[in-house]
C-alpha cells in the first residue's frame, strides 16, 4: 500500500454566540402551491457554472460530482473569516409568498432570503453526508420586486454542496423561461444488489435526473422511500429470495418501475473468519490522510464494497502495540464521533470496517510472545472503540509466522468467530509455502476470512506453472493467483489485489477489464490469456483495491466495473 502522509491543520472553533444564534433558527412549513407558481430563480441548478450568481472571496465552483440532479452543482468553501456566501437577485411580485428551497450537501449549510420588505428568513442544517433539501416560506412587502437568496456555509468547518435552488411562487418575470413545473421522472436505472445480511438486503441504483426521491418496491409492494440513490431494506428473512425494484417521484408524480433484481439473504449460520459476507465480496482501502486523492468520509465510500479497510493504524512505544489517530485536520473536519456512525452506518447496510495494520512504511513489529500479547489487546481494544469487524494484515517489511500466528489467535479469541481476517502481501510474500507471509496465512487459515495479495508494484514473478509473468496482464494476475489455490489455501480466501488507477501506484495498473477477465478465467474458465488452469475455482472470494479515495478520484469506475462483476459471480 501506500504511506501515510499527514496534513497538519488548524482547528477553528465556534464562538458561542453565534452558534446560539444559528440554533434559533427554524424551518417553516411549506404550503400547496398554485398552477400558475414558477421557479423565478436563474440558473438554479448551477448547470451554466456560476452565472447569475455572486459568491465572496471567490469561494464558489461548480462541479460534476456530487451534484443531486443535472450534471453540476455549486460548491462553496469557507476559508478564515469568510463563510462561502453565494447570492442571487431574484424578481418577485409584491405582495406574495414563496417557498425558498435547495438540496445540500456536506457540511454546515445555510439557505436564506433578504430584502423581502417584511419578514427575512433563513433556514439551516449542520451538514450532511448526502443530499438534504432545505426548505422555508417568505412573503414581500407591497412594494417589493426584487429579493436576494443567498446559501452560506460556517466558519472553520468543510466545503458544502448546494444544487437546484428554487424560489417558487408567483412569476416575477425573471426566472428561467417562466420556470415550468417538474415533469415525471424516468424510470431509474442500473438497480444492483451491492449487499446483503440474513435479515436485510443494500440496493444501489443510477441518479435519475429531475427526480426529488426514490420508492423501494419489495415484492411489488412499497416497503421504503429514499431521497439517495442507494437503499438498506431490513426486517427480511435469512436464506430467502426477494424481488426488487425502484421508482423515482418529483412534485408531478411517480416514474413506472425499474426492471427487477433478486437478492437472496444469507443464511446466518456462523462460517468463523467472515461473518455474513456475501460469497463474493470487494476490499478497499480507505485513506486517513490527504495524497491527493479524493478525501472521503466512511460514509462516502462506494456500496460496492464489502470490506472497507481503514488504513493504517498506527504504532506506539509498546512493542507490538498499535493505536488510531484520526487525521482530522486532514479530512476537512471529520470528526471521530462523526466516523463512529459512518461505521455504525455501513454495518447497518451490510458491509464490514475493518483497521489495517501496516502499510508500505508501517513498523509494527511482533517478534516475541509480550509483542503478540500486546498486538492482540491493543487491536481488540481499537475494535472496541471505533466499532472495527476485524484487522487486515498489511505488513510490507516483514513479519514472523510464529508470533504474528500466536498474536492472531489471541485476537480472535478475544473478538469471536465472526471477525473479519484479511492481508495483503506483496506478490513475493506468496510465491512460495516457505514464505513467512504464506506461512502465517496457511497457520491461521480456520479463521482467515480473505487474502488479497498486490499484484502490483512488483515486476515479473513466476507463476504456478514455473514461467514468468509480467504484472499488467490477465496471465499474471491468474498464473499467481494459482499458486495459493493449489497450496493450501481454500478459494474462497483468495482475492485478486490492483490499483485503482495508475495515480494509485508506481506499476501494475490493469483496466477493470482485465480484472474481470481475470476473475472470469479462475471462476468459469472462460476470457483467459495464454494460461489457463487446470480447473475452475468458482468460490473465488473477489477483489481488492488501492484505494477507495483513488478510485472515487477517478468517478468509482474500477468499483462500479470491478464491483459489479464480482457480485455477479455464480
Amino acid at each position: 500500500m501506500e504511506p501515510v502522509h499527514r496534513r497538519i491543520g488548524r482547528r477553528t472553533k465556534f464562538w458561542a454566540g453565534a452558534v446560539t444564534a444559528a440554533l434559533a433558527l427554524s424551518v417553516t412549513a411549506v404550503g400547496q402551491a398554485s398552477a400558475a407558481d414558477v421557479n423565478n430563480a436563474k440558473n438554479a441548478g448551477f448547470e451554466a457554472g456560476l452565472s447569475n450568481w455572486t459568491c465572496s472571496a471567490d469561494s464558489g465552483t461548480t462541479v460534476s460530482s456530487p451534484a443531486h440532479a443535472g450534471s453540476a452543482a455549486l460548491k462553496a468553501t469557507p476559508n478564515g473569516q469568510d463563510n462561502a456566501r453565494c447570492a442571487q437577485t431574484v424578481e418577485v411580485k409584491p405582495g406574495s409568498t414563496y417557498t425558498l428551497s435547495a438540496w445540500v450537501q456536506g457540511g454546515y449549510s445555510y439557505l436564506g432570503v433578504t430584502g423581502t420588505g417584511t419578514t427575512d428568513v433563513s433556514t439551516w442544517t449542520p451538514g450532511s453526508t448526502s443530499w438534504k433539501q432545505l426548505s422555508t416560506t417568505f412573503t414581500t412587502g407591497s412594494s417589493t420586486s426584487s429579493v436576494t437568496v443567498y446559501t452560506h456555509g460556517w466558519y472553520g468547518q468543510s466545503a458544502y454542496y448546494a444544487d437546484d435552488l428554487s424560489v417558487f411562487g408567483p412569476d416575477g418575470g425573471g426566472g428561467d423561461d417562466g420556470g415550468p413545473e417538474p415533469t415525471v421522472p424516468s424510470v431509474p436505472a442500473g438497480l444492483n444488489v451491492s449487499g446483503t445480511t440474513p435479515s436485510s438486503a443494500s440496493l444501489t441504483w443510477d441518479t435519475v435526473s429531475g427526480a426529488t426521491g426514490y420508492n423501494i418496491y419489495r415484492d411489488g409492494t412499497k416497503v421504503t422511500a429514499v431521497t439517495g440513490t442507494s437503499a438498506t431494506v431490513t426486517g427480511l428473512a435469512a436464506a430467502t429470495s426477494y424481488s426488487f425494484q425502484v421508482t423515482a417521484t418529483n412534485a408531478a408524480g411517480e416514474s413506472a418501475k425499474s426492471a427487477a433484481v433478486t437478492a437472496r439473504t444469507t443464511d446466518g449460520g456462523d462460517d468463523g473468519g467472515g461473518g455474513d459476507l456475501p460469497k463474493h465480496a470487494v476490499t478497499g482501502y480507505w485513506q486517513n490522510f490527504d495524497n491527493g486523492a479524493t478525501v472521503q468520509k466512511i460514509s462516502d465510500v462506494s456500496a460496492q464494497y464489502d470490506i472497507i479497510a481503514v488504513s493504517f493504524a498506527d504504532a506506539t512505544n509498546t512493542p507490538g502495540a498499535v493505536t488510531f489517530n484520526l487525521d482530522t485536520a486532514g479530512l476537512d473536519g471529520y470528526t471521530v464521533d462523526q466516523f463512529k456512525a459512518d461505521i455504525r452506518a455501513k454495518q447497518a447496510a451490510g458491509k464490514k470496517v475493518i483497521i489495517s495494520i501496516g502499510g508500505e512504511k508501517g513498523t509494527i513489529t511482533v517478534n516475541d510472545s509480550a509483542s503478540a500479547t500486546n498486538f492482540a489487546n491493543s487491536v481488540h481494544t481499537l475494535m472496541g472503540e471505533y466499532g472495527f469487524d476485524g484487522v487486515d494484515i498489511d505488513l510490507e517489511n516483514g513479519l514472523n509466522p510464529t508470533y504474528m500466528t500466536q498474536a492472531l489467535r489471541a485476537l480472535s479469541a478475544k473478538a469471536g468467530p465472526d471477525m473479519i481476517l484479511t492481508m495483503a502481501p506483496q506478490t513475493i510474500d506468496m510465491q512460495s509455502t516457505s514464505g513467512s507471509y504464506f506461512q502465517t496465512a496457511l497457520n491461521v487459515k480456520d479463521i482467515l476470512t480473505v487474502v488479497n495479495m498486490q499484484y502490483y508494484n512488483s515486476g515479473t514473478m513466476l507463476g504456478c506453472d514455473g514461467k514468468v509473468y509480467a504484472q499488467g496482464t490477465v496471465d499474471f494476475l491468474t498464473a499467481l493467483a494459482c499458486i495459493q489455490l493449489e497450496n493450501g489455501l481454500d478459494p474462497s480466501q483468495v482475492g485478486l489485489g490492483l490499483p485503482a488507477s495508475t495515480r494509485a501506484a508506481g506499476g501494475g495498473y490493469v483496466s477493470p477489464s482485465v480484472v474481470n477477465n481475470a476473475l472470469d478465467c479462475l471462476t468459469k474458465g472462460t476470457n483467459c490469456g495464454s494460461f489457463k488452469p487446470s480447473k475452475t475455482y468458482p468460490d473465488l472470494r473477489g477483489a481488492m483495491t488501492w484505494s477507495t479515495n483513488w478510485d472515487a478520484t477517478a468517478g468509482n469506475a474500477w468499483s462500479n466495473s470491478v464491483g459489479a462483476h464480482v457480485h455477479a459471480l455464480p
